[in-house]
Parts: structure tokens; C-alpha cells; sequence
């Protein structure tokens, strides 16, 4: 997909604010967009749409200020096929092809680049919102609108919509040189996690728990030459070669898509990671993007979920990413894989970038580092409804981590508000949204409607 020019998208942006303003009247608002990374299954109802397809191209990339202005619904696929040409990257590159800058920037974005730059929203220098009632603001940090700046992060599109995003981006060398580190005591896994992470000495960190007693610590150098380049875009899959291999070598645009490929390793539940089905789905369809428009004619069909269901049988989907303090990281790994079970787990090292910035509806305490874990499958169950998803809420609270909000969450709504600053969001919300046409963030985080 081509850049396009400001002027170009000066004229979309007037388009679409006059069809808002038209309509201005008509109900509550919902985006008509193709793609979406959320994983809450909602009940759908009648909302005007606003279409905000094509808002999907690079504005510009420059150079000499290591930035780039983009639009919301531009995937970072796209936004780094205009970097990478000139040996930069964003700061922090989410692990999914068909993530969004916009919805990084809403919900919560990270990848192994996080120990140094923290959460994608962390080096975003400027924000164009779409406020509900057709204005357009520019928030900065230290402008009329950084309230909005420092409080868009983790609002999910219930204060207004990212229109045009400016961001850092970093210098690139052509390879990464990974090293892929076993541990077999979890104690000893996270002490070394973090002094990795304190010594700076790698451009990027994260990790892998296959269990227990086998867990590993992956960091990346860039590099200007390789010995020899790993292609895990088809044939081989890369999250099994954490272990087998102690050194590799991707490219710099490998790398950043190491993950995309399979999925992490969820394309199991498509079985594409047998060599057969592999070579027949082919190399296009071995990618995220695909992989969601699978799951969405999924749920689209009652007979499909009715066939799966009697194969499976009742089980609950456990699709979480969590933050915890690097201390209480052994703990909630214990409890993880005592209560919960699933394997692999993605684990990846985070810190706030600035720590005399805060964000509001998801803020870090200030040097201190926190785990990520990602997991994402379904757990056979004769429990109530949520309650392994329970038991992960109750966890994170106890250990003072975090969870992101891009999944199911079963909180009453007074423990919602406890933790993700209902004064800062009402103060928000009567600003920039005082007749509610957007939802509030428990209804569209945690209620089904």
C-alpha cells in the first residue's frame, strides 16, 4: 500500500468529520473498520458506524527526526515496509502483522523492545482524535489537550478515535543475532531476567515458558552481518526452535514478524503446524491477518462452534496478557501453572519509558519492572462461567500486577474502577465526551453488550 500525501488525507479527515457531524444525532457510535486483535465476544446490536476504513496509509517517515506520521487504522506491517527502507523501525513493534497503530495506542502494545521503551504508547510524541461530537484535537504532552495525551492509552476507543499518530522510531541494522538461554528453576529465571534487563547491554528480551521446569530467556543484537539467516515464514516454526537452538540469525524484518507466522503458537488449533496442511494452506496464508478471518467466520457460525464444542467439550477460553512486578513473577508463575496449565507462556520484560510521565488509566510505578505473561488457549472445565479468568483477576490483583483489556474480564464494577482510575477516566470523560455517545470503559470492557 502506497504513502499518502497530507493533502490527501486532509480531505479524507474533513469527509469524515462532516459525516460525523451529519449524523451527530442518530445514537451511540461504534467504528466500521476491517480488522480488530480485541477478543471479547459481545453481544452485537443497532450503533451508527463510522466508516474508517481507508484511514490505513503512512503520511510520512522522516528521516532526519526519526519519525513517522500515520494514520489509526495502519497496520504495522505497513508502517514498517515504509521504515525499514530507511534503516529505522518504531521503538516498540507489537508482535502481530495485523495489529494497528491506533489500537496499540488505545489498548496496550508491547513487544521485547519494551525493557528499554516501554509500552508503544510511551513514544508516541502526538495524537489527532476524532472527538465524538466532530471536533479534532491535537494532543501533545504538553499542550491544552495532554490530559487527552496521557490519558488515551488503555481507553479502547471510548473517549475518541486516533486519526493520525506520530511516533519515534530507531535506527536499524540489517540482522539480529538471538541466543536463546534454558533455565530450569523459575527463582533463578526471573533474577536473571531482570539483570539483563538493568545491564542494557541487548536491544531486546523476551522469553518463553514451556513449563515449569523449562523456561528461556531469548535476547537480540542487531548485527551488520549473520553466519547464516533462519526463514520461519513457512517451513519451520520459530517458537520451537527456542529449543533447539542456542544462537540464530533473522533479518531485521523477520524478526519483528518472528511471532506472526504461527501465531505464536496458536496456529496449532488450525493445524497448520503439521508439515502437510503447512505446504497446502501455503506460505500467504501462514500470517495473522489470516488466522482472524478463520476465527471470525468461526463465530459467525452456530454449527461450527456446535461441532467443536462436542469434539472439545466445555471449555473456557483463557486469553490474557498480564503485568506483574518482577518480584512476585515466580509467585504468579507458580500459581499459573498449578491453577491455570496452559503452555507455552510468553513471557516479556517491560519498564516505563519515562519515569516521570504518567498515564493515567494504566500507569507504571516508576523504575520498576514488570513480567509480561501471554497466554492464549482454552481450558477443559465443569466450573461457572469465567472462572479460571477469575482466578487470573484475583492473581494479578494480589501480586499488584496489571491486565490488559483486550480480552474477557469478569470485574464488579466497583474492583474495575478501583484499579484503573475511575476520578482520572470520569475527568476524561466529562471533558471530552460529556453527552456519553461513546461507552464508558467497564461497559465496553467487561459488560457483554
Amino acid at each position: 500500500m502506497a504513502m499518502i500525501s497530507p493533502e490527501a488525507h486532509a480531505r479524507k479527515r474533513a469527509a469524515l468529520v462532516e459525516a460525523l457531524r451529519a449524523s451527530s444525532q442518530t445514537g451511540s457510535l461504534a467504528l466500521d473498520k476491517p480488522t480488530s486483535n480485541l477478543f471479547r465476544q459481545r453481544v452485537q446490536e443497532p450503533r451508527q458506524k463510522l466508516d474508517v476504513r481507508d484511514f490505513n496509509h503512512v503520511i510520512r517517515v522522516d528521516e532526519q527526526a526519526r519519525t513517522a506520521e500515520v494514520e489509526g487504522m495502519t497496520t504495522y506491517e505497513e508502517l514498517v515496509r515504509e521504515t525499514l527502507p530507511f534503516g529505522l523501525m518504531p521503538c516498540v513493534v507489537p508482535q502481530l502483522k495485523s495489529i494497528t497503530i491506533g489500537g496499540a495506542l488505545a489498548g496496550i502494545g508491547i513487544e521485547s523492545s519494551s525493557f528499554k521503551y516501554g509500552f508503544v504508547h510511551e513514544t508516541v510524541l502526538a495524537i489527532d482524535i476524532l472527538l465524538p461530537d466532530g471536533r479534532v484535537v491535537s494532543a501533545t504532552k504538553d499542550n491544552e489537550h495532554q490530559d487527552l495525551f496521557f490519558g488515551f492509552a488503555n481507553s479502547y476507543g471510548t473517549l475518541g478515535y486516533a486519526l493520525t499518530v506520530t511516533i519515534a522510531l530507531i535506527p536499524v541494522k540489517k540482522y539480529v543475532r538471538l541466543r536463546h538461554e534454558r533455565y530450569s528453576d523459575p527463582e533463578t529465571y526471573f533474577q536473571a531476567l531482570g539483570r539483563i534487563c538493568r545491564d542494557g547491554r541487548v536491544d531486546f528480551v523476551d522469553g518463553t515458558m514451556f513449563s515449569g521446569r523449562e523456561l528461556y530467556i531469548t535476547t537480540g543484537e542487531w548485527v551488520d552481518e549473520a553466519e547464516w539467516v533462519r526463514d520461519y515464514t513457512y517451513r519451520h516454526i520459530y517458537y520451537r526452535s527456542i529449543q533447539q537452538k542456542t544462537v540464530d540469525y533473522l533479518t531485521a524484518h523477520d524478526y519483528l514478524w518472528r511471532w506472526d507466522t504461527d501465531w505464536f503458537w496458536c496456529s496449532k488449533h488450525f493445524f497448520v503446524q503439521h508439515p502437510l496442511v503447512r505446504w497446502l494452506w501455503g506460505r500467504k496464508r501462514l500470517c495473522s491477518t489470516f488466522y482472524w478471518q478463520v476465527r471470525n467466520r468461526f463465530n459467525r457460525s452456530p454449527i461450527a462452534q456446535r461441532i467443536a464444542g462436542a469434539l472439545t467439550g466445555r471449555q473456557e477460553l483463557v486469553i490474557q496478557d498480564v503485568e506483574i512486578p518482577l518480584e512476585q513473577a515466580p509467585a504468579f508463575a507458580a500459581f499459573f501453572n498449578r491453577e491455570i496449565g496452559i503452555t507455552p507462556v510468553w513471557i516479556c520484560p517491560v519498564a516505563a519509558y519515562d519515569p516521570s510521565a504518567s498515564y493515567a488509566l494504566y500507569p507504571m510505578t516508576p523504575g520498576m519492572l514488570y513480567v509480561n505473561f501471554g497466554f492464549w488457549d482454552a481450558v477443559k472445565t465443569d466450573h461457572e462461567e469465567g472462572y479460571f479468568n477469575k482466578r487470573v483477576e484475583a492473581t494479578v490483583r494480589e501480586l499488584h500486577g496489571k491486565k490488559s483489556l483486550y480480552s474477557d474480564a469478569y470485574y464488579s464494577r466497583d474492583d474495575f474502577w478501583e484499579l484503573y482510575n475511575e476520578p482520572a477516566y470520569r475527568a476524561l470523560k466529562a471533558r471530552y465526551d460529556p453527552t456519553s455517545k461513546l461507552k464508558d470503559l467497564y461497559e465496553k470492557c467487561v459488560l457483554r453488550k
